[in-house]
């Protein structure tokens, strides 16, 4: 490891090394720093990617595929349940591997990987401009130079509040999350399903992921303000006793995931953020895997773009380019979720019954979605923005 580089990314997740691979094979100098003690570890995701979304950074492989995904089943208050049709296929992953790879690409590419690297503050120069990153790096402290520090250390980002950025999440836009990994469970091994209603998850959803025909990730979202009355992992486990009363549950995690708009600001003098870090995950879905490997994509791009020209003053076109790859999107995304939030278990057993009418090649999430906000004209062209693009 030297002591100088053009660039320093903080954190070694999917978007995290998305950013230093792209960053490194247009030429520039990159280290990433990892806190943790192993790439991957620990799991915080559903692990639920589409086809598309993983095949333009890396070619899917079974190694790290635990299902295949033809369909999903949205299920509504009352039990009835709709089959969308899905164009095209996704896979549940086995997220510890599937970073490895991704982290790999990186180094392949030139990017220096460190582990057990805990980033504890911004290095600043003598006229007070970012110089680079102080690190505790295998318990020895260090001061690493960098021109550009590229911000993927998660919810409400450390280094982008260090740089003066407001990372903050609002308490309305957080979801309480919870999901377990269970076995000995019976799942179709080709469906994702989605659970929806009061009694199972208020204004948000459950999801049961396969991870191949006898374990599933078994998890749920909930508004922070519906979790102060009930827990999302009280909901959790009411959901596994009645509909998997014999599964072993191997894996537990809890958290906040941010289901909000793009921060404001991405990119401040020289420090750039991506992934959960820029609040880039779908604010309907929750789902950021590949939106956050899209933004350190453009991030990684840019930065080397500026390193090249030797121009930091480059660096505000990565926030231009997320919006117009992704960010306006999300917006839309955020105004559909806070129509569907407020939705009563009538509203939604309405809409699957008469999604259940339409025939079977008309089903399509977009026409669920028109069905849903039928009431709500000024969105329906936002949703057939969405779903055309």
């Amino acid at each position: 490891m030297k002591t100088s580089y053009d660039i320093v990314v903080v954190g070694a997740g999917p978007a995290g090394s998305t950013a230093a691979r792209y960053a490194a094979e247009h030429g520039a100098s990159v280290l990433v720093l990892e806190k943790d003690r192993d790439v991957g570890y620990p799991v915080r995701c559903g692990e639920a990617v589409s086809h598309e979304g993983v095949a333009q950074f890396i070619e899917p492989d079974p190694r790290w595929i635990a299902s295949t995904v033809t369909k999903f089943r949205l299920v509504a208050p009352n039990g009835h349940s709709v089959v969308p049709r899905l164009d095209g296929k996704g896979y549940v992953l086995e997220r510890r591997l599937f970073d490895v790879e991704i982290a790999k690409l990186a180094a392949r590419n030139g990017a220096e990987i460190v582990t057990k690297a805990y980033a504890y503050d911004l290095l600043r120069d003598g006229s007070g401009n970012i110089a680079g990153v102080r690190a505790v790096i295998k318990d020895q402290q260090a001061e690493i130079g960098a021109r550009i520090v590229i911000a993927a250390d998660g919810v409400e980002s450390r280094v982008g509040k260090w740089a003066g950025i407001d990372t903050t999440c609002h308490i309305r836009d957080m979801e309480s999350c919870a999901q377990v990994t269970l076995s000995n469970v019976r799942v179709d091994v080709d469906t994702l399903d989605f659970y929806f209603g009061d009694d199972v998850s208020p204004g948000g959803y459950l999801w049961v992921f396969p991870k191949g025909h006898d374990t599933a990730n078994v998890g749920i979202g909930i508004n922070v303000e519906e979790a102060k009355k009930k827990s999302a992992i009280r909901y959790l486990e009411e959901f596994i006793d009645k509909t998997f009363p014999h599964a072993a549950m191997v894996t537990r995690i809890a958290g906040g995931v941010p289901c909000a708009t793009t921060c404001e600001e991405i990119v401040r003098d020289s420090v750039m953020l991506v992934g959960d870090a820029a609040h880039q995950v779908n604010p309907m879905s929750g789902g950021g895997i590949i939106s956050g490997m899209i933004g350190g994509m453009l991030a990684g791009q840019v930065a080397a773009e500026a390193i090249r020209e030797n121009d930091l003053r480059m660096l505000p076109e990565y926030q231009k380019r997320w919006q117009k790859r992704l960010g306006w999107r999300h917006d839309v995304f955020y105004n559909i979720k806070e129509a569907v939030a407020s939705f009563s278990d009538e509203t939604l057993n309405g809409i699957c019954d008469s999604a259940l009418k339409l025939p079977e090649d008309k089903r399509t999430l977009g026409a669920i979605f028109r069905t849903a906000l039928w009431n709500q004209p000024s969105m329906l062209l936002d949703v057939a923005k969405v779903f055309v693009s």
